[in-house]
């Protein structure tokens, strides 16, 4: 930044006279620049890292009360460039139908027993690598678990294994002739490993690289590159969004994938693509049956093709209580909250029990506003209670049956 300083303000001659403006103007400057290796503009994370040093520098040298510094931090953490969310990527069921067979039938015990452990356990690769012969026990009801050695967190975990991966660590274990063990690099410890062979520990390459890309292969996941789609790691993203999707509670999938803080584990609560791909094709798909005053407007292809993009890319934020809300941001906020009968309003079988539920409570308020004899709630409620019911007809679905739970 000094040369910077140097180059573009040759009138500043302390620290003092630098302004907020200037870090920003430096920081504009840094997604312009160039690597000067590659030649490319640098990284998210390059200036990131050298803003963040001067943001550093700059609350040092005001808590240590340097003379000629501005007397004020000038950046904040707040101001350094936000880096990409990573979403786990998940292997999708289709593919791991097409690759847990082929897994099943590898010729090598070892491939085979890795890539199984990989699928069932969440587990590294490098942890499964350094498993030891006696990783296996079982709970009091004699669900399989497995010890896992420490590794990145430095700290060893105990999980439930499936039954599929419990068989093949037990194969391997009545393979195992004994012999001297070797000293795991992690805990010092002379270690007898799962996966040995002539004294050997195999290679994390031989156990996962090499088999995942001949049955990438042979199954056509393979990139532009001709590089496998499916990696080691993909199983373990796979174990982290089943888990999530399934209901698993957030210490669960912590303590399953070994993660140093539930913030790490959150990353899997959120939505997969394949979700919004199904909610969106059950609203805006070609043979969805919807109802409401927005049903017409998509069926009539009202909607431009830059609406239809921008609900799409935002459809989760859309959701309301009984149904979807079409308005886009250009229209500004809706300007009342009746919406059952708002004409960008569209609801869906899956809403159903909502819609039921829903029935069922503006029922209960018309009973309560008879007994205090406010006619004009009565009949406020009465007309919800109509409009619902059309709803529900027009959907195909019973106005009494199952009701939403809490």
């Amino acid at each position: 930044m000094i040369t910077w300083l140097e180059r573009t303000h040759p009138a500043i001659e302390t620290f003092a006279q630098v302004t907020r403006d200037h870090i920003l103007e430096f920081a504009e400057f840094l997604t312009t620049s160039a690597n000067l290796i590659t030649g490319r503009p640098l990284a998210t994370s390059t200036r990131r890292q050298s803003l963040s040093k001067i943001s550093v520098f700059f609350q040092d040298v005001v808590s240590w009360e340097w003379e000629d510094v501005p007397s004020h931090p000038l950046i904040k953490s707040g101001d350094l460039p936000k880096l990409p969310l990573c979403i786990p990527r998940y292997i999708p069921d289709h593919e791991l139908d097409l690759l847990m067979p082929a897994i099943r039938t590898l010729a090598c015990p070892y491939q085979r027993a890795a890539l199984v452990i990989a699928r069932w356990s969440g587990a590294r690769r490098e942890e499964i690598q350094r498993l030891s012969v006696d990783c296996l026990d079982s709970y009091p009801d004699g669900t399989p678990r497995l010890h896992i050695p420490a590794g990145k967190t430095k700290r060893e975990r105990l999980i439930p294994l499936n039954q599929e991966a419990a068989e093949a660590i037990r194969t391997l274990q009545a393979q195992h002739r004994g012999g001297r063990g070797l000293r795991d690099r992690q805990t010092g410890m002379v270690t007898q490993y799962l996966f040995m062979l002539r004294g050997k520990l195999l290679s994390a390459n031989y156990l996962f690289e090499t088999p995942l890309h001949a049955l990438c292969k042979e199954a056509g996941l393979l990139n532009a590159d001709g590089k496998a789609t499916v990696t080691a790691h993909r199983f373990r993203h796979t174990v982290g969004t089943q888990l999530a999707r399934r209901g698993a509670r957030l210490r669960t999938i912590q303590k399953v994938l070994g993660h140093e803080s539930a913030q790490m584990s959150v990353v899997y609560i959120g939505i997969t693509d394949e979700d919004v791909r199904n909610d969106y094709q059950a609203v805006l798909g070609a043979d969805a049956n919807i109802a409401g005053p927005g049903a017409e407007l998509i069926r009539s292809g009202g909607l431009a093709q830059s609406e239809i993009r921008w609900i799409k890319e935002h459809y989760f934020q859309t959701e309301l209580e009984l149904g979807r809300c079409l308005r886009l941001p250009q229209e500004g906020p809706c300007e009342c909250d009746l919406y059952l009968t708002c004409a960008k309003f569209v609801t869906s079988p899956e809403y159903a029990p909502r819609l039921r539920r829903r029935r069922r409570i503006e029922q209960e308020l018309v009973e309560d506003a008879t007994t205090h004899g406010w006619q004009r709630e009565v009949e406020r409620h009465q007309c919800t209670i109509r409009r619902l019911e059309q709803l529900l007809t027009d959907l195909g679905e019973p106005i009494e049956g199952l009701e939403a739970t809490d």
